[in-house]
């Protein structure tokens, strides 16, 4: 069974992350030939403030107009 664990930045809409979810189950199903539904997908997210890039916030880099 297949588990495929992604963390990314909170801010995407609940709408994003489902078509993320569909579109890496059918990367795994079509890369693999794994059954699609032994493919389990983990969303993480993470607060902005939380994340660093280059010793700076990510919250601070997109209000900068970086990121």
């Amino acid at each position: 069974m297949p588990l495929v664990q992604i963390t990314l930045a909170r801010g995407r809409t609940p709408e994003q992350l489902a078509t993320l979810g569909a579109a890496v189950t059918a990367a795994v199903e079509e890369s693999i030939g794994a059954p699609r539904e032994a493919v389990r997908v983990v969303l993480r997210e993470s607060e902005p403030e939380h994340w660093f890039v280059g010793g700076e916030s990510l919250a601070a880099l997109r209000i900068a107009g970086k990121r």
